[in-house]
């Protein structure tokens, strides 16, 4: 990738479409598990199998596998915003996020690639989705198709995260009080505004991205 990719808050890529949230669902993936019953008078187990929601650390798996699976066990970043493990991994256990989107980036360089999912609700079904999309990629490899499933990763290509507003302001937070956007702001502005001899489109982008921390502090 050329610029290193957030884990977390979510980093989605540029050009990705994103679905409304009125418009995400409830996905259908899940993970069949036996549900034991006990012992019958002949000594046989009872139970059945029953179908439960997906965990984010299994959806996590899932992703990973099939990357492994693919030949990309290094370089691979999933985005979304869940607060993350040790290892960069996402933690289960939390609060489930506002927006449910995830991000998946691996390869380096040349071969750098990425997936966005969020037309689900929850992290683990987006998750599982990509999973799900990149076993049927792999799927075309394994029947041949290696300059077919060449093109089509063409179409997944990683380009460079968009800029986050708080590092257009220089910030070192994602999350910045109203004091500390007020004050990164004035010392950008004695610089580029375009009364001070300033960039009007610098000055555009700095306004912009104050604008947008304004709006997560205070949401309309």
């Amino acid at each position: 990738m050329s610029k290193p990719t957030e884990a977390f808050p979510l980093s989605w890529p540029m050009g990705w479409k994103r679905t409304p949230a009125w418009e995400r669902s409830r996905a259908k993936f899940g993970k069949r598990t036996f549900v034991d019953r006990g012992i019958n008078a002949d000594g046989q187990q009872m139970g059945r199998h029953a179908k439960g929601q997906l965990s984010i650390g299994q959806g996590t798996e899932r992703v990973l596998k099939v990357l492994e699976q693919m030949g990309y066990n290094q370089s691979v970043v999933i985005s979304s915003n869940l607060m993350l493990r040790n290892d960069g991994l996402p933690r289960s256990g939390q609060r489930a996020p506002d927006d449910p989107g995830v991000a998946v980036y691996w390869g380096t360089g040349r071969q750098a690639r990425c997936i966005a999912v969020d037309r689900y609700d929850r992290v683990a079904d987006n998750l599982a989705a990509i999973a799900a999309t990149l076993e049927a990629m792999r799927a075309i490899e394994r029947h041949g198709g290696a300059a077919i499933l060449d093109r089509a990763f063409t179409g997944f290509t990683a380009l460079p995260s968009p800029e986050q507003p708080w590092q257009v302001l220089g910030l070192a937070t994602s999350k910045p009080t109203r004091e500390e956007i007020d004050e990164a702001y004035r010392k950008l502005a004695m610089q580029h505004h375009p009364d001070r001899g300033g960039d009007p489109q610098a000055m555009a982008r700095i306004n912009a991205a104050r604008d947008d921390l304004y709006g997560r502090l205070c949401p309309t």
